[in-house]
């Protein structure tokens, strides 16, 4: 495990062979509730190649995003993130 981070590794069959792929995932505390229009920006998130998954806790007011680490770094996760309009307040360590 990587400070911060959780990675599983995976193989896909794609066309022509497999392709190794590293998924991490990166939790985030936010501070402001994310408004209607950040939640449709997060939407639109999931087509971004690379990005897996994203779950939000409230009760916790946590952000946790599944993504291809050979395709993204967590910097661009906090920045599609950011952009989106999501109040982002810490990284969180991962035990």
């Amino acid at each position: 495990m990587v400070l911060g981070y959780q990675a599983t590794p995976m193989l896909y069959l794609v066309e022509g062979g497999f392709h190794s792929m590293t998924q991490l995932e990166v939790v985030y505390r936010y501070g402001a509730t994310p408004t209607e229009s950040a939640m449709r920006a997060i939407d639109n998130l999931r087509e971004v190649y690379g990005i897996r998954r994203v779950t939000f806790v409230t009760k916790e007011q946590t952000v946790r995003v599944e993504f291809d680490a050979s395709r993204l770094k967590e910097p661009n996760v906090a920045g599609l993130l950011k952009r989106a309009g999501i109040d982002l307040t810490e990284r969180l360590v991962l035990a």
